[in-house]
C-alpha cells in the first residue's frame, strides 16, 4: 500500500474510534443534525475575501451582516503573501473589501455574515452563502490577543477572568448561582471580569450570547472556560483556582529533584496508560488512580523500578487531561454483568459482555478532549475540586522518586464534539474558528473527530499556553504530540521556543530539558503541506523533535495494521526463514526478496532513520537511507540522531506480541515466541537515537488479539503484574468492531496451548529485555550526537548480495550485534575482525539468558557465533 493510502487507512481507523468513542458527540439537536449550510466564502483578512464565484460586468457581490449594513466587493488577485498564507486557496477568485466599508469588519463579524452575488440592476439574488472568518478574526484581533492572558489569573489574591470571544454579542459570567457582567475589550475581543478573593475555587462558566452557523440563529450558550485550571465532577463547571495555591501542592513539590534528563537521542520510554497500570493490580492501594504511582511496594512499581534501573528514562501516559467518554465518578462506572473469567478462551460472550457497558465503564484511551489543560477526573479520589490537581503532582513525584521522568500524551489537534453539541467547548464560544473548516465550510474529521486549527493564531496560542502550563504548574517533562502532522511546523517551533524559555530560577523547570517528539503522519485535508507547512517526519528534520518512525516497525513485525489476512510475516515474525500457511507471504523467492528489503530499512532504522546515512544494501548497491524505498517514500528521513522514534509497538494496532501469535506458524512454542519478541524489541532498543516501547511489552503484554483497544474495557487492557495471571492472552474473541473480520483467525490460535506463555517465558523474556537496555545505556557508542558520528562509528560488514536472510550483523565502534531471527544456530564470519579480540558482552555474560550465554566467537577467523531467535552482543575485551 502506498504512503497516501496508509495515512488515509489510518484517518479512517481514527475516524471510527473518535465516532464510537464519543456518543455524546453523535447526539446532536435535531436541528444540528440537520444539513449545515454551506459557507464557501472565506474572509481571510479585512480587506480581502475568497470566493470561488465568477464575477463580471453585470453583477455585485458584497458582504452582508445581521448587525446591519452590507460590505462592498470587487475582484482583486490575491497577492503573493496572501497566496503563502492561504496555498490551498491559491487558484479562488478574490475580491476586495471596499476601503470605505472596512471599519465596519468588527461589527458585521458580531452577526450573520453572508456573502452575496446579485445582478446588476435588479434585486435577484445569483449566489447566496455563509462566510468563513478564522483570517479576518485573526487580522483584526490576534496582534492584541496573543498577549492575552486568558482563564483565571490572580493578583494579589483576587482573581481576574478572562475569555477571547469576538464576535459574541454579550458574555456575561455565571459564578456560584449568579450573574456578573464582562467587559469586552476592542483590540483583542477579549472579555474580562476581576473579582474578590471570595471567588477562589468558585463553580463558574460563561454565558455568551452569539450566531450560531449549525443552527442559523442566535444562542445563549453557558459553557466551561477552554483556559479552565480545574474542574467539577463530569466536567459541568469550571473552578476559579489557582494553580499557585500551596493548598494544592503536595508536600515536598517545591524542592523534590528530578532524575537527570538524558538527550533526546537516548531517550528509552515506557508508554502506559495510567488506568491500565494498576486497575487489575492487587497490591496497589489506588488501582485505576493516580496514585497508584505513589505505591511504592506495588507489583507495577516495582517492575517501573527495576526498567529505570536497566535504561528506562521516561514514563509516557496516555491521554491524561479531561476528556469525553468517561463518566468520572466511579458510583457512575458501570461494570460489565457476566462471569468473564469463567468463558471460554474463544468465546465472543467476553468482547459482547464488556461491550454493553463501554459506553458507560470507567475505561477509554481518552483520545477525545473536553478540557487541554485539566488532569482528567475519573484518575483522581475525588473529581469534584483540587484533588485531581494534588494526586497528579503526586504521580509525577511518584514516577520522578522512581527514576522516571514524565511523558504526557497531548491531542490538540481535535476535539470530541464541534458546534452546539453539549461536550463542545470551543466552538460554543467563538463558532466557526477554533475548527479547520473544509472549502464548504463543513468541519474537517480527518484526525477522527472534529479538527482543530492550530495554523489559527488563537488556537495556537491555546496549544503553547497549555503545554507551557503543564510543564510549569505540573512538571512533565516531556510530550508526545498526537497526529503532530495536522500542526503547522511553526506551530511545534513555537511549542519548543516557550519551553526554552522555562528557567529553574523563574519557573521552576528547564525548560530546555523538556523532551518533545509526537506522530509526523502526512494526510487528510493538510497533507502535502497543503494548507501550512506540516509537523510531518520530513518536515521536522534537523529541528531536535523527533516523529515516530514506522520504516523499521513494519519490517520487523510484517505487513501493516490494516491488512486483510494478519499473516503478513516480517523480520521477527518467520518471513522466508520459518514461513507460515499464509499465500499472502507470496512464493519463497517473494518472501526471500522482501525480507532482504526488509533488513535494509531496518539498517536505516539501527542509523536512526538519518537520511544520508550510506551503506551497501542487499543488492549490492551503495545507498543513502533515503534512497532505501518504503512504499513509495524515502526510508531515511533523519538529519540527526533524535530525529526519528524507533518502535516495535505502541498502544495503536496488535500489542507486539498478539501481532507475532498472528504471524509466526502456530506450532511454535511458547519459548521461541518469547524469544522473537525480544528480538522484535532489539531493534528499536538498540537503534541511534529515542526509542519506545508499550508498557508490559518486555512481559509478552497481550490485549488477546484487540487490533483497537480505546474503548475495550479493563477486560482486555489491564495489564497483569503477576505471571501467574497470565499475560492478557486468551480472554476471549476482541471486540467485533474492529476485529471480526479477523475471528476466523483469532479463534483457533486463542485456544492454541503453543500460545499462551507461561511464568518462564514472561520473567525470561523481561529479563533479556532489561539486559539489552542496560548495554544500551552504558555503551556511548549507541549515543551518537551527530550524523557523521553515525556514519563513522556504525557499519553493516556483511550487507550485500550475500547476506544471511534473517540475519543482521551490525558493528558499532568496538561492539559487535548480531540480530538472528532464524529458527537456527547461525555463524556470521566477518574477514576484516579476524584477529581481533572479541567476546560476548559482560551484561548478557552474566545475565538471564541462558540462551545467549552459548554464542561464540572465533578470532582466527573472526566469526561470530548466535543461538536461533537471539539477539547477542560481542565487546572488544
Amino acid at each position: 500500500m502506498n504512503p497516501t493510502l496508509r495515512r488515509t487507512a489510518a484517518a479512517l481507523a481514527a475516524l471510527a474510534l473518535c465516532t464510537a468513542a464519543a456518543p455524546a458527540a453523535r447526539q446532536q439537536t435535531a436541528a444540528a443534525a440537520a444539513a449545515p449550510p454551506t459557507a464557501e466564502a472565506q474572509w481571510i483578512d479585512r480587506s480581502t475575501v475568497v470566493w470561488k464565484v465568477e464575477a463580471g460586468g453585470s453583477t455585485a457581490e458584497e458582504l452582508r451582516s445581521s448587525r446591519g449594513g452590507a460590505l462592498r466587493l470587487s475582484p482583486t488577485s490575491l497577492t503573493g503573501a496572501q497566496k503563502a498564507a492561504y496555498p490551498h486557496l491559491a487558484s479562488f477568485p478574490a475580491f476586495a473589501v471596499d476601503p470605505r466599508d472596512r471599519d465596519k469588519a468588527a461589527t458585521a463579524l458580531r452577526g450573520h455574515v453572508t456573502a452575496v452575488q446579485r445582478a446588476i440592476g435588479g434585486h435577484r439574488v445569483l449566489h447566496r452563502t455563509d462566510v468563513q472568518i478564522p483570517g479576518v478574526l485573526d487580522d483584526l484581533y490576534a496582534p492584541a490577543a496573543r498577549r492575552a492572558h486568558l482563564g483565571p489569573v490572580f493578583h494579589g489574591g483576587r482573581p481576574t477572568l478572562s475569555v477571547w470571544a469576538p464576535t459574541a454579542e454579550s458574555v456575561a459570567l455565571d459564578l456560584d448561582g449568579r450573574t456578573v457582567p464582562m467587559r469586552r475589550d476592542t483590540a483583542s475581543g477579549v472579555w474580562r471580569v476581576t473579582g474578590s478573593a471570595a471567588w477562589r475555587d468558585k463553580p463558574y462558566r460563561y454565558r455568551v450570547r452569539v450566531w450560531a452557523p449549525t443552527v442559523r440563529h442566535v444562542v445563549t450558550n453557558t459553557v466551561t472556560d477552554p483556559y479552565a485550571t480545574a474542574l467539577t465532577a463530569d466536567s459541568r463547571h469550571s473552578l476559579v483556582t489557582d494553580l499557585a495555591d500551596p493548598k494544592l501542592a503536595p508536600a515536598g513539590w517545591g524542592s523534590f529533584r528530578k532524575p537527570k534528563a538524558v538527550p533526546e537521542r537516548d531517550a528509552r520510554i515506557e508508554e502506559l496508560h495510567i488506568r491500565d497500570f494498576s486497575v487489575a493490580d492487587r497490591t496497589s492501594d489506588h488501582p485505576g488512580q493516580y496514585l497508584a504511582f505513589t505505591d511504592r511496594r506495588s507489583d507495577g512499581m516495582t517492575h517501573l523500578r527495576q526498567l529505570a534501573r536497566a535504561g528506562t528514562s521516561y514514563v509516557h501516559l496516555l491521554p491524561a487531561f479531561d476528556f469525553g467518554t468517561v463518566p468520572e465518578r466511579r458510583s457512575d462506572q458501570a461494570e460489565p454483568g457476566c462471569e468473564l473469567a469463567a468463558l471460554p478462551a474463544d468465546s465472543e460472550r467476553q468482547q459482547s459482555c464488556v461491550g454493553e457497558t463501554a459506553a458507560k465503564d470507567g475505561f477509554n484511551w481518552g483520545y477525545d478532549p473536553l478540557h487541554y489543560t485539566v488532569p482528567e477526573g475519573s484518575y483522581a479520589t475525588d473529581p469534584d475540586g483540587p484533588a485531581r490537581t494534588r494526586e497528579f503532582r503526586r504521580m509525577v513525584q511518584g514516577l520522578n522518586r522512581t527514576g522516571l521522568r514524565t511523558v504526557m500524551d497531548v491531542v490538540y489537534n481535535h476535539t470530541v464534539a464541534s458546534g452546539q453539541d453539549p461536550g463542545s467547548v470551543l466552538d460554543r464560544i467563538v463558532p466557526g474558528y477554533y475548527h479547520r473548516l473544509l472549502d464548504d465550510g463543513t468541519v474537517a474529521t480527518s484526525t477522527c473527530c472534529a479538527n482543530t486549527a492550530p495554523e489559527h493564531a488563537m488556537m495556537g496560542k491555546l496549544v503553547v499556553d497549555s503545554v507551557v502550563t503543564w510543564a510549569r504548574q505540573y512538571k512533565v517533562d516531556g510530550f508526545r504530540f498526537d497526529l503532530m502532522g495536522h500542526h503547522p511546523k511553526a506551530n511545534i517551533l513555537a511549542v519548543r521556543k516557550a519551553l526554552d524559555a522555562l528557567t529553574p530560577a523563574k519557573d521552576g523547570v528547564d525548560g530546555k530539558a523538556i523532551l518533545l517528539y509526537g506522530e509526523g503522519w502526512n494526510f487528510g485535508e493538510v497533507a502535502n503541506d497543503a494548507r501550512f507547512v506540516q509537523a510531518t517526519q520530513r518536515n521536522m528534520a534537523g529541528t531536535g523533535i523527533a516523529t515516530f518512525s514506522d520504516r523499521a516497525r513494519d519490517a520487523v513485525r510484517g505487513g501493516g495494521p490494516f491488512d486483510e489476512d494478519p499473516r503478513v510475516q516480517g523480520f521477527a515474525s518467520g518471513l522466508f526463514t520459518d514461513p507460515n500457511s499464509s499465500p499472502a507471504n507470496g512464493t519463497p523467492d517473494e518472501q526471500r526478496s522482501r525480507l532482504l528489503h526488509g533488513q535494509d530499512l531496518i539498517k536505516v532504522g539501527l542509523s536512526g532513520n538519518l537520511a544520508d546515512f550510506t551503506f551497501t544494501d542487499t543488492t549490492g548497491r551503495r545507498v543513502k537511507g533515503s534512497e532505501v524505498d518504503y512504499n513509495g517514500s524515502p526510508a531515511g528521513y533523519a538529519a540527526a540522531p533524535g530525529d526519528a522514534l524507533a518502535y516495535a509497538d505502541a498502544h495503536d494496532n496488535e500489542t507486539l506480541y498478539d501481532a507475532l501469535t498472528y504471524k509466526l506458524p502456530a506450532r511454535t512454542p511458547a519459548a521461541d515466541r518469547a524469544r522473537m519478541q525480544v528480538v522484535a524489541l532489539a531493534t528499536a532498543t538498540l537503534s541511534q537515537g529515542p526509542a519506545l516501547s508499550q508498557a508490559g511489552t518486555d512481559r509478552l503484554r497481550s490485549k488477546s488479539l484487540d487490533r483497537n483497544s480505546f474503548d475495550s474495557g479493563d477486560w482486555f487492557n489491564a495489564l497483569h503484574w503477576r505471571c501467574a495471571d497470565g499475560n492478557g492472552f486468551g480472554r476471549g474473541l476482541p471486540p467485533a468492531a474492529d476485529n471480526k473480520a479477523k475471528w476466523p483467525y483469532a479463534k483457533p490460535l486463542l485456544t492454541n496451548p503453543a500460545a499462551r506463555p507461561g511464568c518462564t517465558e514472561i520473567t525470561s523474556a523481561s529479563a533479556a529485555y532489561r539486559d539489552l537496555l542496560r548495554i544500551r545505556t552504558t555503551e556511548k557508542a549507541f549515543s551518537q550526537a551527530t550524523a557523521a558520528g553515525v556514519q563513522r562509528a556504525l557499519s553493516f560488514p556483511l550487507s550485500g548480495t550475500k547476506e544471511t536472510p534473517g540475519v543482521i550483523t551490525m558493528r558499532l565502534g568496538d561492539l559487535v550485534v548480531v540480530f538472528n531471527a532464524t529458527p537456527d544456530r547461525q555463524t556470521q564470519a566477518v574477514a576484516e575482525l579476524a584477529g581481533t579480540p572479541y567476546a560476548l558482552h559482560p551484561v548478557q555474560a552474566h545475565g538471564a539468558d541462558s540462551t545467549v550465554r552459548t554464542s561464540s566467537y572465533e578470532r582466527s577467523s573472526g566469526t561470530f557465533g548466535v543461538p536461533g531467535r537471539t539477539v547477542a552482543v560481542f565487546a572488544r575485551p
